[in-house]
This record gives structure tokens, C-alpha cells and sequence, in this order.
């Protein structure tokens, strides 16, 4: 039936219903027909990505080549060993050249590549930012340094595709803060690394680069959504990497490839700056943070990002520089640790970690004071939950209506897509069954059990 509004404004023209049926029938034609189309589009973009990044691989091995034909020399070995704090060292007072430090990682990463599939893009740039950095009148915390970064953080002129066959096509038109920063410090970006689809999945999976592997065990993940990263780094194929974070994305690969990560609060999103590809997408996006081999690493990697460059650049980003006074000091601290909070199921090994963590840190001469974190409940489901999933994992559902799902995040997916009634009468039947399955006896709060 015509709306009423529309009678008012087309009083005099009589409608067949015959007509209106074709016409229906044929704008619901045309629309299938074009989804269609788009859908043919996207699966053509997603070929041609993996064309091309195989010709970026190939150019990265065809320059590794020609550096190590003039550069016999180079001790690739005694380069990869190095510590982060010890190699940037060596490149600030000469006794490493950044073109044999660069060329070096970039075969290894190469050789890591072949082995866990955890590189999407090689930044071609890097050759001439090298002559940059080297042509810098003062050289920066991160000097010569090549890093990765994840496939979300924005490189200009190459695609953030947050997995997703819809963005392909689609560069970014400048650096995103973090790179800024990071060039202004010396560092070197090379590559771009693998993530799960839409950043939302704790496994490394999407359907345009395929499924990258741990490299300590290839037939586990190497965690999700930086699992690209983590898989580098683990393997020796980059001494410095970034990630983003809201819900692990940093710290589950970091904990399932034996890295250090750190999530920061205060660099936001925004500082790696994607682009188009998560517009509409903010309830899944998060903190952008560095993943290394060890805890210096990543204090030298924050010692740099804290800079005025940052802080001039991200107005959101508070302007706390790294303090070296704390960071240095060895007055004993007091320091909260829990090894459950009553809400999250761990595993034994997890329990023991942190038991011997604060009989390290006792014997150091720390003060550790057991606690457990106050309404967690409360906080996960109507604080995380409902601010992550603010609309309902529309947004996130509208992006499948162009790309199909990954294997990987299909249960996932599908659980998002339950109507919300269904969810609601499941939850209320379920939550009770999964309390008392998983947690029987929940710790006094204040309190605990060391058993």
C-alpha cells in the first residue's frame, strides 16, 4: 500500500497495482544483481592483493640479494642476536651501518614469512626513508631501527585492510601518527603484518592473506588480532613491532609467541591513524602498543613515542613524557597482584606464573599484597561488553554484507547475528549452568587462596 504522503503528493495518478508488483520486483532484481556484482568485485580485489603481494615479496628478496652480492661482509648472525637497547647502541656510534641492519631483518623476515605467513606488505619506502634517517642532524632514541607494524596502522600509500576484501584498493593518503612519530625517532618501517578478520578474533586468520601460524608450533595460533606480529618477532624477523589492543590483541600474542607487549592507556587509536577501512567500526578498536623480545625493548620503544612529537601531533594523547626518575628508581614498591579474579577461567600454568613473578619480586625486597579486582562481573558484562557491542554488533555486521566470513570467526559471527531476544532468553538459561560449571567457589573478595 502507498503511504499516505505519498497519495498527497501524486493525487492525480492512478496506480495499477500490476505496476507497482513490477516495479518492486524489479528494483529487488537490480539490487541482488549489484550486491552481486560488488561481491564479485571485492573476491577479484582480494586475488589481485595476494598478486600483489607476492610481487612485493618478491622485490624485498630481489634487494636482500643484491645487498648481500656487494656485502659478503655482513655478520647477519651476530646483527640478529642483538637486544634491541644493544643494536640501537651499536647503529648511533657506527659500528653498524642501518643499511646492514635493515637488509638483514629484511631476509629473515622473508625466511620467517616463508614459514608462518605472517607478512602482507613490504614498504618499498624504507630504502629512501634509510637515506633519510641517515641524512638526520640529530639521531633519534630509535635510529636505524626497522620495525613492522600491524596491518591497521596507517602507512601512506599502502592499505589498511583490517581484513576485509571491501578496503582493498583503497591506500592511505598519509602516514598515522605513530609512523610520524616512529620516522621522527629513526625507526624504519619495512613490513606489515597479518591480523585476524576485523580485529575482533583472538586467532590470525582472514580470507585475503589466509591463516598465519606460531612459529614455536606450527600447529597452534599465534594469538589474534596482532597474531602478524607476534609471529615476526617470535620467529627473529623483527627486533620491534606495533599492535593495537582493546581486549588482548597485544598481549594474547605476545603470551602465546613468548614476547613482552604492552598495552598503553594513553596511545589511542588515533595514533596509528586507520583510515576509511574502520569508519563505523570504533567499538573494536584500541590502544596501539609495542611487542618485543624483552622489557628494556619496550622501555626504549615508550621512552621514544612519549615525545613532542607525539603530543603535538595526538592532542588525545596525554602529555606525560616517559618518566626515567620512576622508571630508574630502586626504592622498594608495594605492589597488588591477584591470581584469579573470580570471573576468567586460568589455566594452572598461568596461577604458577604469577606466584613466582612475586616471590621474584619479594625476593627484590617488593611489598606484594594479594588482592581481587572489585565487581570484575559488573565490569565485563555491563562496562566491556555492552560498551564494546554499544550497538548491538551492527556496524560489525554491516561489514559482512560485501566480504564473506573467515572460517575462524564464523561461530563468532553467527552469535553476533542471533536477534536479540534469543540472546537475552539464552543468556538468562546459560548463565547459571556456565557459573556453577566453571565457577563453583568464587574467592572471597580481598582474599586469596594461594593453594
Amino acid at each position: 500500500m502507498i503511504p499516505e504522503k505519498m497519495r498527497q503528493l501524486l493525487p492525480e495518478v492512478e496506480l495499477d497495482p500490476s505496476v507497482i508488483s513490477v516495479v518492486l520486483c524489479s528494483s529487488t532484481v537490480a539490487f541482488l544483481v549489484l550486491k552481486w556484482m560488488v561481491k564479485k568485485l571485492v573476491q577479484q580485489r582480494m586475488r589481485e592483493a595476494r598478486r600483489n603481494r607476492v610481487r612485493a615479496l618478491g622485490l624485498m628478496e630481489e634487494a636482500v640479494q643484491q645487498f648481500k652480492q656487494k656485502n659478503p661482509e655482513v655478520q647477519a648472525s651476530r646483527i640478529l642476536s642483538l637486544p634491541l637497547v644493544e643494536l640501537v647502541k651499536k647503529l648511533k656510534e657506527d659500528s653498524l651501518s642501518p643499511e646492514s641492519v635493515l637488509y638483514t631483518y629484511m631476509d629473515k623476515a622473508l625466511e620467517v614469512n616463508r614459514d608462518v605467513n605472517c607478512v602482507t606488505d613490504f614498504i618499498q619506502e624504507c630504502v629512501h626513508l634509510l637515506q633519510e634517517v641517515k641524512a638526520q642532524r640529530e639521531k633519534g632514541l630509535l635510529y636505524g631501527v626497522p620495525i613492522s607494524i600491524k596491518d591497521s596502522i596507517g602507512y601512506e600509500g599502502h592499505v589498511s585492510t583490517c581484513g576485509l576484501g571491501q578496503y582493498l584498493g583503497y591506500p592511505e593518503r598519509e602516514d598515522s601518527v605513530l609512523v610520524k612519530v616512529l620516522k621522527k625517532q629513526g625507526a624504519i618501517p619495512f613490513v606489515k603484518t597479518n591480523i585476524s578478520q576485523c580485529l575482533i578474533n583472538y586467532d590470525c586468520s582472514n580470507l585475503i592473506f589466509g591463516q598465519t601460524v606460531n612459529p614455536l608450533n606450527h600447529k597452534k595460533s599465534p594469538g589474534g588480532s596482532s597474531g602478524g606480529e607476534g609471529a615476526l618477532i617470535a620467529g627473529g624477523g623483527s627486533v620491534l613491532g606495533f599492535g593495537t589492543d582493546i581486549g588482548g590483541s597485544i598481549r594474547l600474542p605476545s603470551s602465546f609467541c613468548g614476547l613482552c607487549g604492552l598495552k598503553p592507556t594513553g596511545l589511542v587509536l588515533n595514533s596509528s591513524g586507520l583510515n576509511s577501512a574502520l569508519q563505523g567500526m570504533s567499538n573494536f578498536t584500541g590502544m596501539v602498543g609495542p611487542m618485543a623480545r624483552d622489557v628494556d625493548s619496550l622501555a626504549l620503544c615508550m621512552r621514544a613515542l612519549l615525545c613532542d612529537d607525539m603530543f603535538h601531533l595526538d592532542p588525545t594523547v596525554p602529555p606525560l613524557p616517559f618518566n626515567e626518575e620512576v622508571y630508574s628508581s630502586s626504592t622498594p614498591l608495594r605492589i597488588g597482584y591477584y591470581d584469579t579474579d573470580g570471573y576468567f577461567l586460568l589455566p594452572p600454568c598461568m596461577r604458577r606464573a604469577v606466584h613466582e613473578t612475586r616471590t621474584l619480586l619479594q625476593e627484590a625486597g617488593h611489598t606484594l599484597i594479594p588482592f581481587v579486582p572489585p565487581r570484575i562481573d559488573y565490569v565485563m558484562n555491563e562496562l566491556f561488553m555492552k560498551g564494546l557491542f554499544a550497538d548491538g554488533g551492527a556496524a560489525l555486521l554491516e561489514k559482512f554484507e560485501l566480504d564473506s566470513v573467515d572460517p575462524n570467526s564464523c561461530s563468532q559471527i553467527n552469535c553476533y547475528r542471533l536477534p536479540f531476544l534469543l540472546k537475552k532468553i539464552l543468556a538468562f538459561l546459560t548463565k547459571p549452568l556456565v557459573s556453577y560449571i566453571f565457577f563453583p567457589s568464587v574467592p572471597e573478595r580481598g582474599h586469596v587462596s594461594h593453594s
